[in-house]
């Protein structure tokens, strides 16, 4: 039992609230223990200037921030244009674990951005944005258009006269686009015991941390691991902690689908 008197397997209660926010595609509040973050997904209809123009489809991207006020000792705002290395580490994951569960090419040429607040840290911040971010694209998602105009009326031609796949009718499908789910939770070990979804407390008392994000498929889509009193773990242990991890995903999968469906 931890002070918190919660099982070593339980997870901190969570609440979603969808549509928290009007003006975005999509918007969730989510509360996970007393981390509070806010995730909202806005659809342009433009694609990052590095996008290859015969790549088919659109681009999800990802940004977090802490609000300066999230923890008990302000935290500046980034300067304008940046972010700290630890939020630049975090907005790239929670990127690459959306990514992972959508067809790009169903998207059309659309970016959908995908903003992570943090309002109030108290550990698992990260995985707390990845599971919001998940709901937020889903609903987000439902607001594309069934079927996407090309640009000025006709499709647009490569040199050949070719229909860029970008354009193409037969790519274009955003109810097609999510292919599968992904939800994120972290693992410590605190005195020898493995424990799920901590808190700050007992995360900075970690001897070992573990944040893994894993899809309804069963698939790993992030394991990041690390030995925080210098003494390493073993592969044993590694995959104890994994399986209580993906327990863990499976949970708030659950409690995503729930939250969907309302």
């Amino acid at each position: 039992m931890r002070g918190d008197a919660r099982a070593a397997e339980q997870l901190r209660p969570i609440t979603i609230t969808r549509q928290f926010t009007q003006t975005p595609a999509g918007s969730v509040l989510w509360q996970q223990g007393q981390t509070l973050v806010l995730c909202t997904v806005s659809i342009t209809a433009e694609l990052p200037p590095w996008f290859k123009e015969d790549r088919p489809g659109g681009w999800v991207t990802a940004e977090y921030v802490m609000h300066p006020a999230s923890t008990p000792q302000r935290k500046a705002w980034p300067k304008i244009g940046h972010t700290d290395s630890r939020g630049t580490e975090i907005q790239r994951l929670i990127g690459r674990c959306l990514r992972a569960v959508v067809d790009l090419s169903r998207l059309g040429p659309h970016t959908l951005a995908v903003d992570c607040q943090v309002l109030q840290a108290d550990g698992g911040t990260r995985t707390a944005c990845i599971c919001a971010a998940y709901v937020a694209l889903r609903d987000a998602l439902a607001k594309l258009p069934p079927e996407f105009p090309p640009p000025h009326g006709k499709p647009t031609t490569d040199r050949n006269g070719l229909v860029l796949p970008r354009y193409d009718p037969a790519f274009y499908n955003p109810a097609a686009a999510l292919v599968d789910q992904v939800a994120a939770v972290s693992v410590a070990v605190v005195d020898g015991e493995l424990r799920l979804d901590p808190d700050y407390a007992q995360d900075s008392a970690a001897e070992v941390d573990l944040n893994v994000a894993a899809t309804a498929g069963g698939r790993l889509v992030e394991v990041q691991g690390s030995a925080e009193s210098g003494r390493g773990f073993d592969r044993d242990q590694l995959n104890r902690m994994i399986d209580l991890a993906l327990a863990g995903c499976a949970n708030i999968m659950d409690q995503q689908r729930r939250c969907l469906l309302s």
